[in-house]
């Protein structure tokens, strides 16, 4: 929380704090297990007094080392100068945390869970259903001049039936707020790009319109642009009309509404999945009979093989992909993963990123806001980093890689066959198209979908197949977990069927196509109640090498598919998740667990330089100005995304508080008695180095608020936010200050 100093001193909308809570640069610190960071005092903080130095981690008894250690399991250790309690207090006001919460999406008006006796439990660390109020001008303005100069209106398409504003100064002066000063009152946009697409709607347009005079008096409000700042290929994206909706400069992958009007009226053809899910469904019965008399019966078992058709379309050559050590992986993450949040860990070293889980049937039909998912920027359409070790694929090509790929989810194989050939279709620019099969969502996995298929290993398989059938050179890939109970891990066989196919068949229908699998090292049950297991990822990864080396066995079948067909040339990567939180553990994972890559989920919203940790090797003491220029990052980046106007700017404002949900809970390493942070440890109360820091680590919502309005503006009337997390949502307190 902020002290009554801090008051005092306010925070610049651009960063910057008064001199006496300036800040030095990030520090770097290099640690080889758990030595006392050795940083540098804040200025403003006043010294300690002079005392006896204690023993460093390294110069204690091994054995009194790790009783100091699990005294405090699970609470962050924070020096106590800089703890608001003493330590013997710090269990009890330790932060508790619930990431179930922000796992998945959820649905208005689903349903709760009910109890042995049939009534409704009231949902527990989530709030279901939130609302964030409405985001809308006093009056609104018709598309018709929206983009225009003054006199030269678009047809407006409803006549006289309109019922919008078509004077554009009686709209700037009563149909919406006064312009915003954050950024001094400069739009952050038309500054990077040379034009608005928000138009007269931008809430700083005083920033890029004049008012030009004709040569009859007349005076004309007209909008600027400045040509040296506009792309070529983003002049002619869409028309002006639709950009403000579906398009923003520097964002690919923006699928024009008539296609989504196509879906939305079935006018769209699937001609590739509706010939193989013919195929299928004869194949499936096939199988049917093949396991139903397979026990009673050898020859009938027997016979299928002699009874099998192979399917009537051949898998597409694949683009080869790469995953290695110098490629860590962001997690799809619902909610957090946005647009503007994938952009700022591309910037900071992220390889490899996925959109948002879309579902697959709202794709199929046309909707717009699982199609928004599938945008990427134009940072994400770049190459990975690539450094040739190890086992490679000889024909894979950097330059043809690309960091984005798309997830997502179905409970029918009809839909996940489909969504993948739309989505090749329509999609230019993408790298995969993941199949989530892990995700715990009550809404998700009541469906069938999401870790559901885990216990339907004969229908996920048909999905990938099918998918990677007809998803023309995008490699399809699978994300699962351990397993849907944690007494009945199936991961295991999961992924020995992913890289060969089912036992009894795959000498005659090959390997599924399968071209990466990440394991998320928890189960369903567990969701985020334990630490992610390890060990269990390590025996995976070590038989997915036996696997690939078995999959050459395999090649001398007589309806084995062309070896061009199959992604990576054969060979199947495995990525580990869970717990990723430091350069150290992922390195540790890749050397130890053997994976091909980590894929960073809740470490990298918590702390986005993760990336950067890794790419240098060492951690990184991030200093409250530097991370509050991320938070000015994502403030900007939402606005080029989402647009300047009043809606835009809300939404925007509404997933930098998301992320605030989680970059709270950082805890500066020079802070900490010794290292390693671990992602799971609960914070204590503490203050930080400057009011700064302090307000940074803030559990109070309205803190967060107060932080978006540094760069948003003063948040509307109307405006709610209540964090997924329930533990965080402080109803009937005031942001102190």
């Amino acid at each position: 929380m902020e002290s009554q100093e801090t008051a005092k001193r306010p925070i610049e909308p651009n960063g910057a704090v008064a001199a006496q809570d300036a800040e030095p640069a990030t520090k770097r610190v290099k640690l080889d297990d758990a030595p006392v960071p050795q940083v540098q005092e804040e200025p403003s903080q006043p010294q300690p007094q002079a005392q006896a130095q204690p023993q460093t981690e390294d110069e204690k008894p091994t054995e009194q080392r790790q009783d100091d250690r699990d005294k405090r399991r699970g609470i962050a250790p924070i020096k106590k100068e800089y703890l608001v309690v003493p330590p013997s207090q710090v269990a009890k006001t330790a932060e508790v945390v619930d990431d179930d919460a922000a796992e998945g999406r959820t649905a208005p008006g689903a349903e709760a869970a009910t109890g042995k006796d049939g009534k409704k439990k009231r949902p527990k660390g989530q709030n279901k259903e939130r609302e964030f109020g409405i985001f809308a001008d006093a009056q609104r303005l018709c598309n018709s001049v929206a983009w225009t100069p003054e006199f030269s209106p678009r047809h407006c398409k409803h006549g006289e039936r309109c019922n919008a504003l078509h004077d554009i100064r009686k709209y700037l002066k009563e149909g919406r707020r006064p312009d915003l000063k954050v950024f001094g009152g400069k739009c952050p946009v038309w500054e990077t790009h040379g034009k608005c697409s928000s138009g007269w709607r931008c809430l700083f347009v005083e920033s890029h319109m004049k008012e030009v005079e004709h040569e009859d008096g007349r005076k004309e409000l007209v909008l600027t642009e400045d040509p040296t700042k506009i792309k070529p290929e983003a002049a002619s994206l869409v028309p002006p009309e639709e950009e403000s909706m579906d398009a923003r400069a520097g964002m690919y992958n923006v699928v024009a509404p008539a296609v989504k009007l196509a879906l939305s009226r079935k006018k769209i053809q699937h001609e590739k999945s509706d010939q193989y899910l013919k195929w299928m469904a004869k194949d499936s019965e096939l199988a049917r009979i093949h396991y139903h008399k397979q026990k009673d019966d050898d020859d009938v078992a027997k016979d299928y093989a002699a009874q099998y058709v192979e399917p009537p379309l051949k898998p597409s050559e694949k683009r080869r992909i790469y995953f290695g050590r110098e490629t860590p992986v962001l997690a799809p993450l619902t909610t957090q993963g946005n647009l503007p949040f994938r952009r700022l860990c591309v910037e900071l070293g992220a390889e490899i990123t996925y959109s948002e889980m879309a579902l697959g049937l709202p794709l199929l039909q046309g909707q717009k806001a699982d199609w928004t998912l599938m945008r990427a920027h134009e940072s994400e359409i770049t190459p990975p980093r690539y450094t040739p070790t190890g086992i490679v694929d000889p024909a894979y090509d950097n330059s043809k890689d690309l960091k984005f790929g798309v997830q997502i989810t179905a409970h029918a194989p009809w839909i996940a066959i489909k969504s993948a050939e739309t989505l090749a279709r329509y999609l230019p620019h993408l790298r995969v198209i993941d199949l989530n099969c892990g995700c715990p969502i009550d809404m998700v996995y009541k469906s069938g979908a999401g870790s559901a298929l885990l216990d339907a290993p004969s229908k996920l398989e048909r999905m990938i197949r099918g998918m990677n059938t007809v998803s023309g050179e995008v490699p399809v890939t699978a994300k699962i977990r351990m397993g849907v109970r944690d007494n009945h891990l199936t991961a295991q066989k999961l992924v020995e069927r992913l890289a060969l196919g089912a036992p009894d068949i795959r000498a005659v229908s090959g390997a599924p196509g399968c071209a990466a699998v990440t394991l998320h090292g928890r189960t369903r049950q567990q969701r985020y109640t334990k630490a992610a297991d390890w060990s269990y990822i390590a025996e995976c990864a070590a038989l997915v090498k036996s696997f690939n080396e078995k999959a050459d066995s395999l090649q001398d079948t007589i309806r084995e598919a062309d070896e061009r067909s199959l992604p990576n040339g054969g060979r199947m990567y495995f990525v580990g998740n869970g717990d990723c939180y430091s350069h150290v553990d992922y390195f540790n994972h890749v050397d130890n667990a053997k994976v091909d890559s980590v894929m960073v989920g809740r470490g990298a919203i918590i702390k986005p330089w993760i990336f950067e940790e890794i790419s240098a090797g060492q951690y990184l003491d991030k200093s409250a100005t530097e991370r509050l220029a991320y938070v000015e990052k994502f403030a900007k980046y939402g606005m080029e995304a989402w647009g300047s106007d009043e809606l835009g700017l809300n939404y925007t404002r509404r997933f930098l508080l998301e992320f605030l949900s989680f970059f709270h809970r950082y805890v500066p390493i020079g802070l900490l008695e010794y290292l390693p942070p671990a992602m799971n440890d609960r914070p204590p109360a503490y203050k930080g180095r400057n009011e700064l820091e302090t307000l940074l680590a803030s559990k109070n919502y309205l803190d967060w608020i107060k932080i978006s309005e540094m760069f948003l503006g003063p948040a509307p009337p109307n405006f709610k936010f209540q964090p997924k997390h329930k533990s965080n949502a402080y109803e009937n307190i005031e942001a102190e200050g």
